[in-house]
């Protein structure tokens, strides 16, 4: 048996420490619990990140440089 402590929003669970893995089907029980989170770290890091990827005005762009390798003997 396993247990993870995380948050769920918007649908979506998200585990504090470590990503949740399991192979086939497994019965599994959630409880949702009567308490906001606070003091998350992750969620502050991820809403940090998207903050500054948002922030970017550089233009996307449009098609990858193809670059061509040739062997060289060093």
């Amino acid at each position: 048996m396993q247990a993870y402590e995380g948050y769920f929003e918007n649908g979506q669970f998200y585990p504090m420490m470590q990503a949740v893995r399991t192979f086939g089907r497994r019965r599994a029980f959630l409880t949702i619990l009567d308490e906001p989170v606070t003091n998350n770290e992750h969620l502050k890091a991820w809403q940090e990140f998207f903050k500054e990827i948002e922030e970017i005005d550089d233009e996307p762009l449009l098609e990858i440089e193809r670059v061509k390798f040739r062997e060289v003997e060093i």
